[in-house]
């Protein structure tokens, strides 16, 4: 009879806790730090401005700088049939919480503000395009 009574006293606790599980699990924020900033930054240009045949990017290639020595990983925007050349837009991040910087040609043009946008989305760890 003990057995059957620690039985259900064991039924009761199991469902009780159920009710103390959350329904959704909790949000996980994006890592702030420069390079796992830049990971995301770089995975989203790439597909959004570069691999999607975006007219506004079609000139361009992405040549990818994660492995920085200087603590500065970044993202060039160099032409598209001229890597070597000078970049046309440098998208860096440094420290942890990342200072985000974007400089270059581009940020005077007319696709500055949607870099802009795109960047800090992404920073913040949308990944849509």
């Amino acid at each position: 009879m003990t057995y059957k009574i620690a039985l259900a006293c064991l039924a009761v606790t199991l469902v009780s806790l159920q009710g103390c599980k959350s329904e959704r699990p909790a949000a996980v924020a994006p890592d702030r730090a420069a390079l796992p900033m830049m990971e995301r930054i770089a995975v989203a240009a790439n597909s959004c401005w570069f691999k999607s045949g975006d007219a506004a990017f079609a000139a361009y290639r992405l040549a990818p700088e994660l492995n920085s020595f200087s603590g500065r990983p970044r993202i060039l925007a160099v032409p598209r049939h001229s890597p070597e050349s000078r970049p046309l837009l440098v998208v860096q991040a440094e420290g942890n919480p990342a200072r985000l910087d974007a400089f270059g040609p581009m940020m005077n043009g007319s696709q500055a503000a949607r870099i802009r946008k795109d960047v800090t989305r992404w920073a913040a760890g949308d990944k849509g395009c």
